[in-house]
């Protein structure tokens, strides 16, 4: 198959759970981002989700999911899941509770079990495209997914970016 990615432990987990999905590898570019993937693609930034690993005041991990031209009100964040302040991750800190390197996240099969909160705006897309476990590799889904498997909760915390 053209454009096939060998399995990631979040593809593993998708097929587990008979999702279907699309694949998109690219060439990775360091503090790239979703906009440059976007742009390689030829997909609309504000269709491919980033994930990001945060953590609360007390170090508690959870991963938001924002638009790829967007960035997350952290306040508008805490306020909404009821803690006192939400701040990302160091890269290594993010490393050790995804099981996934930065700029290769993906809320799938991650390594420690974190609650997931997903920018509202994102589920009303009919598809989004979002990593698939390595960087350089994106796969679509329907966003409902997120939620379904997940538990994904809506907030609105986007900022223009």
């Amino acid at each position: 198959m053209r454009g096939h990615v060998s399995e990631t432990p979040a593809t593993a987990f998708l097929r587990a759970n008979g999702v279907a999905f699309t694949e998109h590898p690219y060439d990775y570019l360091e503090h790239g981002g979703a906009q440059h993937s976007a742009q390689v693609l030829g997909f609309d930034p504000f269709t491919v989700v980033k994930t990001l690993v945060m953590e609360d005041e007390k170090a508690r991990p959870l991963i938001v999911l924002m638009h790829g031209n967007r960035k997350v009100s952290t306040k508008n964040l805490a306020r909404q899941i009821g803690a006192k302040s939400v701040e990302p991750c160091r890269p290594e800190v993010a490393n050790r509770h995804s099981g996934y390197l930065v700029g290769g996240t993906s809320p799938f099969a991650t390594r420690k079990e974190m609650p997931v909160y997903v920018e509202q705006s994102i589920l009303e897309l009919p598809r989004i495209v979002l990593n698939g476990g390595r960087r350089g590799y994106l796969v679509g889904i329907e966003p409902e997914v997120i939620v379904k498997l997940l538990g994904a909760k809506a907030v609105n915390c986007a900022l223009e970016e």
